[in-house]
């Protein structure tokens, strides 16, 4: 086994990077270097020639997503897996999850997007052992100098001094409250939570506080955390969602293979809205031909589970999930590859993806109105919500810094 190396080289009209280009530096990225979202031309190959090089053997990548570990999009040289023809490839050793404690400078993150339900967001940790191999948080992880690909699953760092920071920011004179979300980015309770507890202890400084917080997971460790959220759901500070993609558990093993598995999800629905939790469901990201076939019987299922709305996100293939993705459906459903593709490029314009606000989320054309529409009439038969849940119905008015008093929004 071997690692091939290779300077990237500028395409013509483009200037070439030195060779001390700094890792991960925004002013070093290089467009060439993306996937091409442009419309395929009718006949032209689904599969580009990068994706059809070796894979990581499975022995290597056993519970991982991602079949390859491609350097990130700012790196100034690539290496690549190669057969050096000593025929050892499978015994390259199964990867171990690496966790790096990262010294956060601060923890809230402010966004502007004109089509998501928020203005500020917490990430504990970068990357995510549940291995997603969709997750559009896997081109964050280029930043660090590392690969989207099997990096982002084996590769984590984890904030341990999240909770410090957010009473720092929390206490900051003139801060104005709004609902927090988590689990927007990678998931706030994949299996590293159980040995660092950073969401927990962020929730616990929320709760002191009495600031509003949405979660979104696709793990039942979520339960582990039912006495704080209850106390924040009496208080009306809380909204929780469980991302559910399929039911069927082979797919969801190949798909999201470090995730709680559906049955695990929808029961931990059931127990939050026991506990009094204001529960819903993202059913995400609807694939075609791949899941969509299943929206009506996961809507039922969450639906008697508790769930008291739902949502969905169409499949989203951002640079480099682009061939990550298109990897993984030509090793587990190669029968469906071509026809999958197909009809991501029906709903994204000829494109294999197209960013534009308000369509990222839900697509275009007829198949994404008929899955927008088959998700409509399913939640009204049901009785449950649907569409983005109304965070503004969380209570502002309560938020205090512990010592200072109740927050006096005419001062």
């Amino acid at each position: 086994m071997a690692m091939t190396t290779s300077r990237e080289t500028a395409p013509p009209g483009h200037p070439a990077h030195p060779a001390n280009s700094p890792v991960g530096n925004r002013a070093a990225k290089r467009p060439h270097g993306l996937p091409d979202h442009r419309p395929v031309p009718r006949g032209a190959a689904l599969v580009p020639p990068s994706v059809r090089e070796p894979y990581l053997p499975e022995s290597g990548r056993r519970g991982r997503g991602a079949l390859t570990n491609r350097s990130g999009r700012y790196e100034p040289q690539s290496r690549e897996l190669a057969d050096d023809g000593w025929n050892n490839l499978e015994d390259v050793p199964a990867l171990k999850t690496q966790v790096t404690a990262e010294n956060a400078r601060h923890i809230i993150t402010r966004n502007a997007s004109p089509d998501i339900p928020f203005d500020r967001s917490i990430n504990a940790y970068r990357g995510c052992e549940h291995g997603c191999v969709y997750c559009f948080a896997r081109p964050a992880h280029a930043y660090m100098g590392l690969s989207p690909g099997l990096d982002f699953e084996s590769k984590l760092f984890a904030k341990p001094n999240a909770a410090q920071l957010l009473e720092k920011e929390l206490s900051r004179e003139g801060y104005e409250v709004a609902p927090i979300a988590m689990g927007t980015n990678t998931d706030p309770y994949q299996p590293i939570e159980q040995r660092y507890r950073i969401t927990r202890s962020i929730l616990e400084v929320l709760s002191a506080y009495n600031h509003p917080v949405t979660i979104l997971t696709k793990s039942a460790r979520i339960v582990r955390d039912i006495d704080i959220l209850s106390s924040l759901a009496e208080r009306n500070l809380v909204r929780v969602a469980l991302s559910v993609t399929t039911l069927d558990a082979k797919l969801a093993r190949a798909l999201e293979p470090r995730a709680s598995t559906p049955t695990r999800r929808i029961e931990a629905i059931g127990l939050l809205s026991e506990a009094g939790i204001p529960v819903g469901a993202m059913i995400a990201p609807i694939i075609p031909a791949l899941n969509d076939m299943e929206i009506e019987k996961l809507l039922t299922g969450i639906s008697y589970a508790g769930a008291r709305d739902a949502n969905f996100v169409i499949l989203r293939l951002p640079l480099e999930i682009r061939d990550i993705f298109v990897e993984w459906l030509h090793e587990n459903v190669p029968d469906k590859a071509t026809h999958v593709m197909s009809l991501i490029r029906q709903m994204r314009g000829g494109k294999d993806y197209d960013a534009k606000w308000a369509e990222r989320q839900s697509g275009t054309g007829p198949y994404a109105w008929q899955i927008a529409r088959r998700f409509e009439i399913a939640c009204r038969k049901l009785g449950i919500g649907y569409g983005s849940r109304d965070t503004t119905a969380l209570d502002r008015s309560q938020f205090l810094v512990p010592g200072r008093g109740k927050q006096l929004d005419l001062l």
